[in-house]
C-alpha cells in the first residue's frame, strides 16, 4: 500500500547528526572536542570520514550538519566543503527525533519530494562504494512514495549493545534495484544477551544501523502521526523561517522539544501498525559497518583492520615507542610517550595533556560515568 508516486530523480539531502558528545571515549573526547571531530581511526576525523562518503552519492552543497555551539566552529574548519549555513547548531541537546524531524520540516516547503538521508557522525564503514551502492537502493525506495527506509547490518555476534529490526519477506518497491529489499516488522531496542543470541540465531534480525532514508514529506507525515506535540514545535520553528524572528523561536521553541529517540518517536510505532500498512523496509548494509561506541569497540576495530598500532598479542598500543612483555589486549593511547606494558591484560589506559585513564576493556562502556561524576563535583574543566 503506497500512496501517489514521487519523482524517482528527487534531490537527496545527507543530514549529518553531530550533536553528541561521546562521553565514553572521555578523555580525548570533551565538549568543545567532541568524539566526530576527532581522528579515532586513521588521519581524518570521524566527521570528515562520514562527508567523504556521503559526496559520493551527493552535491557537497546538500549536505546538512546539525550540531551544537560548542564544536559547531571546529566542524566548519574541518569541513570547508559544507556550506556553513547548512551547519544548523541547536539550542539545546534533543535527541535524535527533534534533530531529524527539524531537518524535514525546515525542507518540506520547498522540496517535499526531497529525500533526507539520517548519519550518525561517527560511524566506521570499510567500503564506500558498497555503501554508496546501498543508498542509491534505499533513495531510490523513498523516492517511490511514503516509504520508510533503515539499512540494517547483517549480526555477526549477540550483540547487546546495538538496536535490532525483525525483517520479514521480500519486498518489490522498484524494480531493477541492486539490492534487495525486505520488509520491517518491528524494532528492538538493545535486548539482553539471551534474547539478543535469540534473534540472531533466528537470521530474522539486523542490526539497527541509525542510518535511514525517508522524503521530507514522509517524515513530517510520520511525526505529525505519531508525535503530534513535536511536529507541532517543529512547524512552529519551520515557520519561522526566513524571518526576522527566527532565531528567536529556534531558540525558544526547540528546547521544549521531547527528548526521544527517532526509533520511539516514529519508526517502532510505525511498524508496529503491522507490515501491510507500515511502509518500512529494510536494505543489507553489508559495507563495513562499525559503531565505534567505546574505547573497546575501537581496539577491536583496529585489531580486526590490523593496523600499524596492533602485535600479535592483540595490544593496541598508540604511542612514540612501547615495550610489550607478558601482556595481551590491552588498549593503549598516549601519543608523545615511551609505553611499557608488563604482564598486564584487556586494560585500557587512555592519557591526554591533562587527564588519565585507567580502565578494562569490559568497563569501558561505563566511561561516560566519569563524565557525570567530573561534572557533579564542578570539575567542568576536564569535561
Amino acid at each position: 500500500m503506497h500512496s501517489e508516486a514521487q519523482d524517482p530523480k528527487a534531490v537527496f539531502i545527507p543530514v549529518i547528526l553531530a550533536g553528541g558528545s561521546g562521553t565514553r571515549f572521555w578523555p580525548r573526547s570533551r565538549r568543545a572536542r567532541a568524539k566526530q571531530v576527532l581522528a579515532l581511526d586513521g588521519d581524518r576525523t570521524m566527521i570528515q570520514q562520514t562527508v567523504d562518503r556521503l559526496v559520493l552519492v551527493a552535491a557537497k552543497e546538500n549536505i546538512r550538519i546539525i550540531a551544537n555551539d560548542t564544536i559547531a566552529q571546529t566542524i566548519q574548519t574541518q569541513l570547508p566543503e559544507v556550506l556553513p549555513e547548512n551547519i544548523i547548531c541547536e539550542p539545546a541537546a534533543r535527541n535524535t527525533a527533534p534533530a531529524c524531524g527539524l531537518a524535514a520540516f525546515l525542507l518540506e516547503r520547498e522540496q517535499p519530494n526531497a529525500v533526507i538521508g539520517i548519519f550518525p557522525s561517527d560511524h566506521v564503514i570499510m567500503d564506500p562504494h558498497r555503501f554508496a551502492v546501498a543508498l542509491g537502493t534505499g533513495i531510490a525506495i523513498a523516492a517511490a512514495g511514503e516509504n520508510i527506509v533503515v539499512l540494517g547490518v547483517p549480526p555477526t555476534r549477540p550483540e547487546t549493545g546495538y538496536g535490532y529490526i525483525e525483517q520479514g519477506d521480500a519486498a518489490s518497491v522498484v524494480q531493477g534495484l541492486p539490492l534487495p529489499a525486505r520488509h520491517v516488522h518491528r524494532f528492538t531496542e538493545k535486548p539482553d544477551r539471551k534474547r539478543a543470541a535469540e534473534f540472531v540465531a533466528s537470521g530474522r534480525f539486523a542490526w539497527n544501523s541509525g542510518i535511514f532514508l525517508w522524503s521530507a514529506k514522509t517524515l513530517c507525515n510520520a511525526l505529525r502521526e505519531h508525535s503530534p506535540d513535536l511536529a507541532g514545535q517543529l512547524q512552529e520553528i519551520a515557520d519561522a523561517n526566513g524571518t526576522s524572528h527566527f532565531e528567536e523561536t529556534f531558540a525558544r521553541v526547540y528546547p521544549l522539544c521531547e527528548n526521544i529517540s527517532i526509533d520511539y518517536a516514529v519508526l517502532e510505532p510505525r511498524s508496529a501498525k503491522g507490515e501491510s500498512a507500515s511502509n518500512v523496509y529494510c536494505i543489507p548494509a553489508e559495507f563495513g559497518w562499525n559503531d565505534l561506541g567505546s574505547w573497546t569497540a575501537l581496539h577491536e576495530h583496529q585489531i580486526s583492520q590490523q593496523t600499524s598500532s596492533c602485535d600479535i598479542h592483540a595490544n593496541v598500543v598508540d604511542s612514540s615507542g612501547s615495550v610489550v612483555l607478558a601482556s595481551t589486549g590491552n588498549y593503549v593511547y598516549a601519543p608523545g610517550k615511551q609505553v611499557a606494558l608488563v604482564g598486564v591484560h584487556d586494560l585500557v589506559v587512555v592519557e591526554t595533556e591533562d587527564a588519565l585513564l585507567i580502565t578494562t576493556r569490559e568497563g569501558a562502556q561505563e566511561v561516560g560515568g566519569v563524565v557525570k561524576a567530573l561534572n557533579a563535583k564542578g570539575l567542568q574543566q576536564f569535561t
